[in-house]
């Protein structure tokens, strides 16, 4: 007897091997730019509840309050997103963030794959980083996108996560150099 597999549906392409956009696709930078807003905002809605797991997770008593300090600034940030929203006139609502999901999926097996101590600490911070550093490309692209659609407003608030999100990157750096990392060899 044979078992037929399912394959996954095919996105639809144009014979040149064009993607055709859907229905719903992004026709204008605003349209991306809400877009981008709303995958972010769930981004940073999953990051709240997905860095106490971290810190519990972590052993050095730095990269613990590195984490939790940093949780404090993402609850921030889902409230800065909000006001930013409303600042351009739309209602704040969160798409499913891809990229936030598999890189959170990746921090759980890193957790799953190493035993507890500077190893696994080391491991939390390059899932951290990995985070921070989507982040800190998802907010200088809408920091750009506010500023170009004339919302300065927005841009300025934008660019404060972008700054925030950067700092958090330096400090799991320092916790990494600090000791973490040379613990973990």
């Amino acid at each position: 007897m044979e078992t037929k597999t399912k394959k996954p549906a095919a996105k639809a392409t144009t014979a040149t091997g064009k993607v055709k956009p859907k229905q719903t696709a992004a026709e204008g930078l605003r349209d991306l730019f809400v877009d981008g807003l709303k995958d972010i905002y769930w981004a940073e809605k999953a990051l709240v509840k997905a860095l106490p797991k971290m810190a519990k997770n972590a052993t050095t008593p730095n990269l613990i309050a590195t984490i939790n300090d940093h949780l404090e600034v993402t609850k921030e940030h889902v409230t800065r997103l909000e006001d930013v929203f409303a600042c351009i006139g739309e209602k704040a609502a969160a798409k499913k963030c891809d990229a936030m999901e598999g890189l959170l999926k990746e921090g759980e097996g890193i957790l799953e794959e190493t035993e507890p101590g500077a190893v696994r600490d080391a491991g939390i911070i390059a899932a951290a980083q990995k985070v921070e550093h989507y982040e800190i490309a998802t907010y200088g692209t809408l920091a750009a996108f506010a500023k170009t659609l004339g919302e300065s407003q927005a841009a300025e608030l934008l660019a404060k996560t972008l700054n925030e999100e950067k700092e958090a990157d330096v400090a799991l750096t320092d916790a990494a150099y600090n000791s973490i990392n040379f613990d973990a060899q």
